[in-house]
């Protein structure tokens, strides 16, 4: 597992998430600790090393 920081797309407040690097590609809803909106993650691993990490609102 490994802690990643970023900030909400909803409160701009820096949040962290754990993630799970066993798992190449990820996406999945998760709410923000702070507002409690769901937040949109994709997280990409290559060899256990983060490449790609997006956290976005789902409002369309």
């Amino acid at each position: 597992m490994m802690e990643h920081y970023f900030t909400c797309p909803y409160c701009w407040q820096t949040i962290s998430m754990l993630l799970d690097k066993s798992v190449s590609k990820q996406v999945y809803i998760e709410d923000c600790e702070v507002c409690c909106q769901p937040i949109e993650v994709l997280v990409r691993f290559s060899n256990s090393e983060l490449v790609d990490f997006q956290a976005d609102s789902i409002e369309q």
